[in-house]
């Protein structure tokens, strides 16, 4: 009797390995990043302000120059949520933690033993030979040069990133970094105190040590100047002041999703085929970058998570190694993956 050809588990889930909690904002003066009695929450304030109408107009208004004079005469009138530094302040603090976890061969849930047997296979094979050791560089590489800090980076005079391994205290377990002297168009940089850092995250993807990091990172901007916390998407406003930008805080403290630092620590994707060459994309599925609109990891390409893991379970067919890294950064992201179909 032939054996029963192996098809995808319909129900399949895999548990994300790099767990961050939420950034906490902090405002300061540069020379003060020792002393943590001087730093002071962000807080997140309302305003009201008289905007003026820019929005692109119909033709019927452009093409009518009364009709655009009325138009431009309507106030816009916003309310927003802001926050920015004390005018006595300089500095941003950005505080969050990041767990790596092991065990990555096991997924959480899977209804398919034949399936998942093979497929923990192909995790270890991968392990066996590659040791998490390109994706722990890449999430290290993130980490040093603030990529997390996202728009908060940009036009910053100076960037410190300060790391401490909360575990392992009988190794070197503090890491400073200066931001701009990496690249985030691409990754290589060969310091030795980011390969101590790799070291972190490969120990805790390989299940060989508990990986507990607590990251800091002190932004000088200026002087009163705006920072900004994560926006929140409000679906149900009822009962409340409308208005058109709602930012994150917690305990009425500014703070950033534990989904965008964590996007920005998986944004190590530079394997995927594009000939404008973007730079590193977040590890998705489709490689979709939603703020392009475009996906750049096609189906039709055969280039997507799902094409190639199905080809390297089912079929057998290993895909290159630069692929390979790609599909273990996916089952790291974590998801749900199972052919419910």
């Amino acid at each position: 009797m032939a054996a029963e050809k192996l098809k995808t588990a319909t129900v399949l889930a895999f548990e994300r390995k790099l767990s961050s909690s939420d950034g906490f904002m902090y405002a300061g003066n540069w020379g003060d990043q020792a002393d943590s009695s001087s730093w002071q929450p962000i807080r997140v304030k309302q305003k009201d302000v008289r905007g003026v109408i820019s929005n692109r107009q119909p033709n019927a208004v452009t093409s009518d120059d009364a009709k655009l004079n009325n138009k431009i005469q309507d106030a816009n009138l916003q309310t927003v949520d802001t926050a920015s530094l004390p005018e006595n302040s300089d500095t941003l603090k950005l505080r969050f933690t990041l767990r790596v976890l092991g065990d990555l061969s096991t997924p959480s849930v899977c209804n398919n033993p034949a399936y998942q047997e093979k497929l923990e296979g192909v995790i270890k094979g991968y392990i066996d030979e590659h040791k998490f050791s390109e994706l722990s560089r890449r999430y290290a590489e993130n980490i040093a040069n603030g990529r997390f800090l996202w728009r908060n980076r940009v036009g910053a005079e100076e960037i410190k990133v300060h790391v401490k391994n909360m575990v392992n205290q009988e190794a070197k377990n503090t890491w400073e970094f200066d931001a701009h002297k990496f690249d985030l168009r691409s990754f290589g940089d060969a310091s030795n105190d980011l390969s101590g850092l790799a070291e972190v995250f490969q120990a805790g993807l390989l299940g060989s040590s508990f990986a507990f990091l607590e990251i800091e990172a002190h932004v000088r901007i200026g002087q009163a100047q705006e920072v900004f916390p994560s926006q929140e998407l409000v679906l149900d406003t009822a009962g409340e002041t409308k208005k058109s930008k709602y930012l994150y805080k917690v305990d009425d403290v500014a703070a950033m999703h534990s989904q965008k630092i964590g996007n920005a620590i998986r944004t190590i994707d530079t394997w995927y085929s594009d000939e404008l060459d973007f730079g590193p994309i977040a590890v998705e599925p489709y490689g979709s970058v939603t703020s392009r609109g475009k996906a750049y990891r096609q189906p039709k390409e055969k280039m997507d998570f799902y094409t190639l893991l199905d080809r390297w379970i089912l079929k057998d067919e290993v895909p290159e190694l630069e692929q390979q890294h790609f599909v273990m950064a996916m089952l790291i992201r974590g998801g749900v993956f199972g052919d419910g179909g």
